[in-house]
């Protein structure tokens, strides 16, 4: 009966337009009256309790970071380097889209911002080159969702703190499985567009790929520093965002030039909102997530799935089915805050690898940035690239499906995740 009141409250909340955090935080007190343990001081301290951890330092430098590569001009310079290596292939600028996407997912770690960065620059270049402009837009869209899988990511930063898994683990074993994501968005693209009849760029000459890499290479050093230095354990992923933060200030101001003293306030005003944002989420569900264990909700939905626990990829498959369905009616960050403390002790109960799980988490919520009538990725590439938003949910179907199967991939063949993520960490 207590899981009952949990979700009635939680979508009653956010089916009356209650936001996601408050729609929490209501969630909370109407558990707790129902257990008849109603305290003020219950919400204030842990509220308090989930904004006071080390940890979450990371996500207000590592969004300052994306901020300020894409308006330092890194994220253009990426892009410029991927045309010159695959732009003359036929169906070239597809391919543009995904290797730049997955560069800068190892920059940003935001599908929103590396989003809408690669659709100002590709959509434009994509039409007039005569490409499908809804397939186009679908595979920039999916192409975005990369971002929080590749580290650094502030989702695994996220599901780390809410389920007390190592960040720097989290970190290690998303890089294989991002990568996956591009490889199968590669066969995907080259299947649907290959009979596509569009202008081809010019080959560039060494020189110019010589030129491009030089303009390229300090964007591209920033991921080798991040990972680097959190590899050889010199850096922890905190200290690893307030490099990155500053590094992106340094190239954007000395280096390329393109960001200017004038440009900061709305750079870090920006960074601020949205740091504003989870973190109210965060603080805000952490008031749930205390409720959520002493109403003892995690035994009671392991009680409903009990002849899965000894079966691991069976319940895998049904928990994956289930973070499927919630991504669509909720953003990736609220289904992580949510859920997390739901099924986090199911798994430990079935021991299933939490490091594997999470990433198999995040994935999972990546796609539902794909899945209507939510699509955050989907509306930013609908806005930016002046795609109607019906022609991009029709364009993303081909891209969409293919993500689908690499978490059926991942669920059937978990050691594609856990002996490399073993080998790098």
């Amino acid at each position: 009966m207590t899981l009952l009141v949990f979700i009635a409250a939680l979508l009653g909340a956010m089916a009356i337009g209650v936001p996601v955090a408050f729609s929490l935080i209501f969630c909370g007190i109407v558990l707790m009256s129902y257990m008849d343990m109603y305290n003020t001081q219950i919400i204030a301290q842990n509220m308090l309790i989930g904004a006071d951890t080390f940890t979450l330092l990371a996500i207000p430098f590592f969004i300052l970071a994306g901020e300020l590569m894409n308006a330092g001009g890194l994220s253009k310079r990426i892009i410029e380097f991927a045309i010159t290596c695959v732009g003359h292939i036929r169906g070239g600028l597809g391919l543009v889209a995904i290797i730049a996407a997955v560069i800068m997912a190892s920059i940003s770690g935001s599908a929103a911002a590396d989003t809408a960065a690669l659709a100002a620059i590709l959509i434009p270049m994509m039409a007039r080159a005569g490409y499908n402009l809804p397939r186009s837009a679908g595979l920039i869209a999916a192409g975005g969702v990369i971002a929080p899988v590749i580290p650094p990511s502030m989702a695994f930063i996220i599901f780390g703190v809410a389920a007390n898994v190592s960040i720097s683990k989290l970190f290690m074993a998303g890089i294989v499985p991002g990568v996956l994501m591009g490889v199968v968005l590669i066969i995907t693209w080259m299947i649907v567009a290959r009979n596509d009849k569009v202008e081809t760029l010019p080959r560039a000459g060494w020189s110019e790929r010589g030129q491009a890499s030089a303009k390229a290479i300090w964007a591209l050093g920033m991921p080798i520093i991040i990972l680097g230095g959190i590899k050889m354990g010199i850096v922890t992923p905190t200290e690893a965002a307030v490099i990155a933060a500053f590094y992106a200030l340094f190239v954007g101001l000395f280096v390329y030039r393109e960001l200017k003293l004038a440009d900061l306030p709305d750079v870090l005003i920006s960074a601020a909102r949205t740091t504003a944002a989870i973190m109210f989420l965060v603080c805000a569900a952490l008031v749930s997530a205390w409720l959520i264990t002493a109403a003892n909700i995690p035994n009671e939905v392991a009680g409903y799935i009990e002849p899965l626990i000894d079966r691991p990829k069976l319940l895998m498959l049904a928990i994956m089915v289930l973070i499927l369905i919630v991504g669509t009616a909720l953003d990736l960050t609220p289904t992580i805050l949510i859920l997390t403390p739901v099924l986090m002790p199911i798994i430990t109960k079935a021991g299933i690898d939490p490091v594997y799980f999470g990433v198999m988490f995040i994935i999972n919520c990546c796609i539902g940035l794909l899945t209507p009538p939510i699509g955050v990725v989907l509306n930013v590439v609908s806005s930016v690239g002046r795609v109607p938003l019906g022609q991009v949910i029709r364009g993303v179907g081909p891209f969409l499906l293919a993500q689908v199967l690499v978490i059926l991939l991942l669920v059937l063949f978990p050691q594609i995740i856990i002996v490399p993520a073993h080998w790098f960490y």
